[in-house]
């Protein structure tokens, strides 16, 4: 399938991480976010009850990401990409990248993150 909904640049504030200083103060991550879904329907029809509401997927990702403290993104990543499988149907897989720029490291760099993705044949049940 090559179609596909995209989502980039979602600032969430969160207080995920390793270290203490993470979960008292927290630090803001950019979530992107790529959705397999067949939009033939969607594209035929033009109506919103045949793709995947953008706003709802969204919502379902800030959720995930924001419900508990996490200390790895790799983990954050993970419970996005299972809570829009689990709740769009539609979703024939996802790809989740957490961009992490003020990551405690001692270096200089633009970024940091971790990119992974979530099909139905390997998702949580």
């Amino acid at each position: 399938m090559s179609d596909r909904i995209f989502i980039t640049g979602l600032v969430l504030h969160a207080y995920h991480g390793v270290m203490a200083h993470e979960a008292k103060v927290g630090q803001t991550f950019t979530i992107d976010l790529a959705l397999d879904v067949d939009l033939s329907d969607a594209a035929r029809t033009d109506k919103v009850a045949d793709t995947v509401s953008y706003d709802k997927v969204v919502y379902c990702a800030s959720e995930a990401f924001s419900a508990q403290r996490f200390r790895l993104i790799e983990a954050a990543a993970g419970r996005i990409a299972d809570a829009i499988l689990g709740t769009f149907s539609r979703v024939q897989a996802v790809q989740v990248t957490i961009h992490k720029p003020h990551a405690p490291i001692a270096a200089t760099f633009s970024d940091v993150g971790v990119t992974l993705t979530r099909t139905r044949r390997n998702a949580k049940p």
